[in-house]
């Protein structure tokens, strides 16, 4: 588990004026962890993955931490020319109007290009005001809806036997939920699903990730397959724009379907839940923009009772804590968090995170409750992005959506 402490913060954060709380500048890193043995999945193979780090700091002297994913070129280059510039002397506590100024800012246009980048300030903002406040997050999401939070184990290998070795262990360490990513060909997708139910027995919930592989008859056709082995969902079995095609699954059979990629923006999930698209949907604030608004999505799919969990993406302990904030506040988020912080070489807390029997306990600590490590920041620090698509040991590979 990890240490509740609370992260030092001005005596006079609680009182901090309005003035005291604009943002005076920001700074970033590129960093760039490695994992322990290769990702493998549909798109390709990952060797480590990229975040961008965020650091700001107000009027006041109060510093705010803010993480993203960053797997693509534009993310740095929106951050640097648009987020950081509309961030300049606004609020902390003004996430609402940050959000959409970015949009307003000609964004709205390009929603998914802008998301990654203004998320890692709108975390950092949210940081800072948990500090001013002396809370943390959760508590200014609602309260604390529950303190320890279930993860998913992923499994990230296409390779039977080390799928088997990689499902015992996460099995003799306590986990009760199990994510396998599946789509590589139809065969391997019966075949792993096979091999894991076995080990884990008929009760644990399973969880089978295509990420878009399928064809719509292809879907039909591996859903009924796949009913004998009871999966708790199939997540993202068609492309991310077929909602019509997901809202047939949904009602033509009777595995839940989850969708994800589909389900970036607040609008994205207002959409699925007009089309009853999804049965689960998978929540992800660098995705989304930041977190408050995947606490505004999670509110539009609790009011057609519709459960949510979070995606992930290699969080590391800045953004695993914003999960931890988020699962314990969101009444709706009752499903396992999907986690790779098994698979992660290191990490840029000065305390790192600690899975006990499968679960997190949330920090209490005012903000997002961790303190970031400078110097193993810069000890990962990259200035390129690599890696995150496509498998450099076939030259001329790349992955089509969908793919049979």
């Amino acid at each position: 588990m990890h240490a509740k402490t609370r992260p030092d913060t001005p005596d006079f954060a609680v009182s901090a004026s309005a003035n005291d709380l604009a943002i005076a500048s920001v700074r970033r890193w590129l960093v760039r962890m490695p994992v322990k043995s290769p990702i493998v999945w549909g798109s390709g193979v990952r060797t480590g993955v990229t975040r961008m780090i965020v650091e700001l700091t107000t009027r006041g002297g109060l510093v705010g931490w803010g993480e993203t994913i960053c797997l693509l070129d534009a993310i740095p280059a929106v951050l640097d020319k648009a987020v950081i510039p509309h961030a300049i002397g606004r609020s902390v506590a003004d996430a609402e109007r940050f959000h959409r100024h970015i949009l307003g800012a000609g964004y709205y246009h390009h929603k998914r290009a802008a998301v990654m980048a203004m998320a890692a300030v709108e975390m950092a903002m949210w940081d800072a005001f948990g500090k001013a406040c002396g809370q943390p997050l959760y508590r200014l999401w609602g309260g604390e809806w529950r303190t320890r939070i279930p993860l998913a184990a992923y499994l990230l290998e296409s390779d039977p036997r080390k799928l088997l070795d990689d499902t015992k262990r996460y099995q003799a360490a306590g986990y009760e939920t199990y994510k396998l990513k599946i789509g590589y060909d139809e065969p391997s997708d019966i075949e792993l699903t096979r091999l894991v139910r076995e080990v884990i027995g008929p009760a644990a919930p399973l969880r089978l990730d295509v990420n878009g592989a399928w064809t719509p008859g292809t879907a039909k056709r591996q859903c009924q397959r796949l009913i004998p082995f009871d999966p708790a969902y199939i997540e993202q079995p068609l492309e991310l724009d077929d909602l019509d095609g997901h809202a047939r699954l949904c009602a033509q059979q009777p595995i839940p379907i989850a969708l994800d990629e589909s389900a970036y923006t607040l609008q994205d999930v207002g959409n699925i839940v007009r089309m009853r698209a999804a049965d689960v949907i998978l929540l992800d604030p660098h995705e989304a923009g930041g977190l408050w608004p995947t606490v505004k999505a999670a509110a539009v799919a609790e009011s057609v009772s519709i459960p949510v969990t979070l995606h992930s993406g290699g969080e590391l302990g800045l953004s695993q804590s914003a999960y931890l904030h988020l699962a314990a506040s969101i009444p709706n988020l009752t499903l396992a968090i999907d986690n790779e912080i098994t698979h992660l070489a290191g990490d840029v807390i000065t305390v790192p995170f600690v899975v006990d029997r499968g679960t997190l306990t949330v920090p209490d600590g005012p903000g997002l409750g961790v303190t970031l490590d400078l110097a193993a920041v810069e000890h990962y620090e990259v200035q390129d992005i690599s890696g995150a698509y496509l498998d450099p040991r076939r030259p001329g590979w790349f992955p089509t959506k969908p793919a049979y």
